[in-house]
């Protein structure tokens, strides 16, 4: 079977700390060159926004049954769409905005609470950072594509 080439965005989650769990706004501006407006981890580096699939979250609840969109401090949350198939450079149409994908994982300096409570975290292995290229209002049901 063939990788999905596109999916829906389930939710855009934001945070005004750093470190913290994000909450699901439903909503956000993407700001070009900055990333989700409000956002703590907004700026003008290379991680603006970032994202992981739901269905990576749902292999995690067996530990932690608990888990959500923003239990890895995500921005967007996605269905549907194969995002383990991404490469550095590839873009991405999400909603009206064009997304650069600019790194895949991290390296995790602090210990997230995922990790304290289930000695795992997904982030440094699934999650996927962009630089927003075109920004532009994002919202929950908005499709992702590959551009």
């Amino acid at each position: 079977m063939k990788p999905a080439s596109h999916g829906r965005i389930i939710a855009v989650c934001t945070s005004l700390k750093k470190g913290a769990v994000k909450e699901n706004a439903g909503e956000a501006l993407l700001l070009k060159d900055y990333g989700i407006k409000g956002d703590a981890h907004g700026g003008f580096g290379h991680r603006q926004v970032s994202l992981i699939a739901s269905e990576d979250i749902e292999t995690m609840k067996a530990r932690l049954p608990d888990l959500r969109p923003g239990s890895f401090a995500e921005n967007l949350t996605t269905e549907g769409f194969d995002m383990s198939s991404l490469l550095v450079g590839d873009m991405l149409k999400a909603g009206e905005c064009l997304l650069e994908v600019s790194q895949i994982g991290k390296e995790c300096h602090a210990k997230c609470e995922v990790f304290r409570l289930s000695g795992e975290c997904i982030m440094p292995e699934k999650g996927i950072f962009c630089r927003v290229i075109e920004g532009g209002h994002i919202m929950t049901g908005d499709e992702i594509r590959l551009a």
